[in-house]
């Protein structure tokens, strides 16, 4: 394996160091059987890019949400004085340039409903998420209950708006209200998702 794409599974060691205390107990049940500390790293994916916050592995269909983030919506729009942008497509652009034939590595934090919400990396991006944040095409989710915010999110959402990096430098809605206000737009997104 190259060495370059030897860098998309530093992600995997941080979720996954120590994530399996079960084995310990095991082995310390029984002395001779060896078991690793950690769970079997996950393959790496070739993926499709959904919107700016969602895509698909390509050979099993499955669909991954990048953990701790939301971006704006398909047919979102930004306004820098009086020009309209489209934040959603960019958003998907910046995701499609960052995974485009490249291997995505992802450690899925938890299901919900039909995609693995989940923290994914390249070999030039250790942290998709924490990029989109620092270029400002990401924002925070909304925290949910029982998951604390990850601690450098917050900082990397903290200076793209200090540096007032993509969305950060127009007036924007934020996604979750956006697509609250537009079902139909939500509709549509579902659709894209299920295809």
């Amino acid at each position: 394996m190259p060495r370059r794409e030897s860098a998309v599974f530093v992600l995997i060691g941080f979720a996954l160091f120590g994530a399996s205390s079960g084995a310990a107990e095991t082995a310390a049940a029984q002395p001779s059987l060896y078991q690793p500390k950690a769970a079997a790293q996950a393959s790496p994916l070739r993926v499709e890019v959904i919107d700016g916050v969602r895509f698909r592995d390509i050979e099993t269909k499955a669909i991954f949400r990048l953990f701790g983030v939301d971006a704006c919506a398909p047919g979102q729009l930004a306004m820098l004085g009086r020009q309209a942008w489209p934040c959603g497509t960019m958003a998907t652009a910046w995701l499609v340039k960052a995974t485009l034939g490249a291997w995505v590595a992802c450690v899925t934090i938890r299901d919900d409903g039909d995609a693995h919400v989940a923290r994914c990396a390249t070999a030039s991006h250790p942290d998709l998420a924490a990029a989109m944040l620092e270029e400002g095409d990401a924002v925070l989710a909304p925290a949910t209950s029982g998951e604390a915010p990850v601690a450098a999110y917050a900082a990397a959402e903290s200076q793209a708006r200090k540096a007032f990096h993509g969305v950060w430098s127009s007036a924007f809605e934020m996604p979750w209200d956006w697509r609250a206000a537009h079902p139909d737009a939500a509709h549509a997104a579902a659709a894209e998702i299920n295809r």
